[in-house]
């Protein structure tokens, strides 16, 4: 229903533009969420962009534009006059600005910054300094400080009088002239006791807080673990720079959990949607890895080459090689999503490797065992006798069936170690997932399967 909605308005706003009814399609889209219009412009032709967002009330222009992607912030942008420029940029977050100005190409971003206060200049420039993926670079300096000498009175009357261009004004926070953070007090503190108490007796000094060095992934954890609505953020010397809200900390969850998904599926990681990423760009997010997996696989063929005497002497061993490097693959990835979900989550760490091998390897004995009971009956049944290959003989079962185990439990164990062992050294567990742990099992599956066969066949 939520789809057909968007589908009808979008249908019903073209008609009205066309039949110049600018009042009427103001009213339509006054009433929807910021966000639900960004996406309904997305729809649009895009020559009709700048009409529509002239028709927006001034506030909603505003929250709207944050909501777009850069493509369309752009577009919008240089479409822009001056004023329309300066009056977004003016109702717009510092934060917002911020993350808005570090996609946008050198020529934009000098026009936006012309049409913006020196103080505001300031204030970008200084959270532009800190890393990309930094706790300083996802803050906004725009948030409510209390001292705690202040009455419950005194710190309503600052709420709504600075309150109105802050991004929340439900955390408050306690600091001194210094600037070092003191502590914390919501408005519900604030409504449940009397005017003349003091904040100093009603705030929780106990603050969790980030630097703003602090990797953004580790941050948004926090907000998950505390169930935060606001994080304050401190420099080296504890004092009080900025606050993060949630809604920064969910963009940062789902932006890492793109870059895990495209990490584990061999890609470089991308940071503009499906849609609008150019085939080119496409092209070289996914040949490196491609490039690196198909020379790795080599190894593979080398190991084929070096056996092609024993196959040639039993050539039904060559019908189960897509078999076991199947399973074999299948078996270290589970292992290794398991992993990189838990390292995600803060579960384990590498001092939890034994642990971990210990789990994975009672669970891959088990897995193996019923994988190779089922494919032994399998090949007995089926293989031998309703498709009537007399060389699918009992030993030949028991070479396929030994490999299958041995193979569950060395991907497995592979699979679950490897994402520890990378986070370790300082890689990213994701690029440890599917591929590269498929290529490596792949190659010592074979391994195992022509050393069981020259045991236990002879050849």
């Amino acid at each position: 229903k939520h789809m057909e909605f968007e589908k009808v308005r979008e249908e019903d706003v073209l008609k009205l533009l066309e039949e110049r009814k600018f009042a009427d399609v103001r009213d339509l889209l006054k009433d929807m969420e910021p966000i639900d219009i960004a996406e309904l412009l997305e729809e649009m032709p895009e020559e009709k962009l700048p009409l529509l967002f002239r028709i927006l009330p001034k506030e909603m222009a505003a929250d709207t534009f944050v909501e777009m992607d850069s493509d369309m912030q752009e577009y919008l942008i240089q479409t822009f006059s001056d004023k329309e420029l300066k009056e977004v940029m003016e109702d717009m977050y510092l934060d917002d600005t911020v993350d808005m100005i570090e996609e946008m190409p050198a020529n934009v971003v000098r026009r936006i910054l012309k049409h913006t206060s020196p103080e505001m200049r300031i204030k970008i420039n200084g959270i532009l300094q800190y890393p990309k993926d930094s706790a300083g670079s996802m803050m906004t300096t725009e948030y409510v400080d209390l001292r705690k000498d202040m009455t419950v009175q005194d710190a309503f009357t600052r709420i709504r009088r600075t309150g109105v261009d802050k991004e929340t004004i439900y955390t408050c926070y306690v600091v001194n002239n210094n600037r070092m953070l003191l502590g914390m007090v919501s408005v519900k503190d604030l409504l449940l006791h009397n005017y003349d108490d003091v904040i100093e007796d009603i705030m929780e000094p106990n603050v969790i807080y980030a630097t703003t060095l602090e990797d953004q992934e580790h941050v948004a954890e926090q907000f998950s673990k505390y169930d935060f609505i606001a994080l304050p953020v401190v420099d080296m010397e504890q004092r009080l720079v900025g606050i993060i809200t949630v809604d920064d900390a969910m963009d940062v969850m789902e932006q890492e959990a793109t870059e895990d998904f495209e990490k584990m599926a061999a890609m470089l990681p991308s940071d503009k949607p499906y849609l609008r990423t150019g085939v080119i760009a496409t092209w070289k997010s996914r040949l490196p890895w491609l490039m690196i997996l198909m020379l790795s696989a080599t190894f593979t063929g080398m190991i084929l080459n070096h056996y092609e005497n024993a196959l040639a002497a039993c050539l039904v061993l060559n019908a189960y090689i897509p078999m076991l490097s199947g399973t074999g693959g299948n078996s270290g990835t589970q292992a290794s999503v398991a992993v990189i979900r838990a390292l995600s989550l803060d579960e384990v760490d590498f001092s939890d490797v034994l642990k971990v091998l210990w789990k994975e390897l009672r669970v891959s004995l088990l897995c193996g065992l019923c994988l190779a009971g089922a494919n032994f009956v399998k090949m007995l049944v089926v293989d031998r006798t309703l498709l009537g290959n007399a060389e699918v003989t009992p030993m030949v079962c028991l070479v396929v069936c030994l490999t299958v185990l041995f193979v569950v439990v060395f991907a497995k164990c592979v699979g679950c170690s490897l994402p520890l062992l990378a986070e370790k050294v300082g890689l990213d567990p994701a690029v440890m997932a599917s591929p590269f742990i498929s290529t490596v099992v792949d190659a010592t599956s074979l391994l195992i399967y022509f050393r069981f066969a020259s045991w236990l066949l002879g050849i």
